[in-house]
C-alpha cells in the first residue's frame, strides 16, 4: 500500500546520473547518510528499495563465511515469503 509518492528529477552527478533523496524519504526508511540501500528491479519495470540491514555476526567465529552469505541471500529472496509463513 502506498502513503505518499515523492517525485525527483534525475541529475548528472560527474559521468554518471543520480537521483537525491529527500529528508522524509531517508526518515521512512531510517537511513543517513553512509548507509548502504539495496535497489529491487522487479521484470514489470518497478523498482524498489530498502536500507540494508547488517547483522551482529557477535558469537557466530566458527560459521563458514559463504554459510552466512547464503543465509543473507536467502532472507533478502524470500523475506516475505518467510514472513507470511511465519504469521499462519
Amino acid at each position: 500500500m502506498v502513503v505518499k509518492v515523492v517525485e525527483r528529477k534525475i541529475t548528472k552527478v560527474g559521468n554518471s546520473l543520480g537521483v537525491t533523496l529527500p529528508a522524509e524519504v531517508l526518515s521512512h526508511i531510517q537511513a543517513n547518510q553512509g548507509d548502504d540501500i539495496k535497489f529491487h528491479l522487479e521484470e514489470n519495470g518497478t523498482v524498489s528499495f530498502k536500507k540494508t540491514t547488517n547483522l551482529n555476526l557477535d558469537g557466530l567465529e566458527g560459521i563458514d563465511q559463504d554459510f552466512i552469505d547464503g543465509v543473507k541471500e536467502l532472507f533478502e529472496n524470500y523475506d516475505t515469503t518467510l514472513r507470511n509463513l511465519a504469521d499462519r
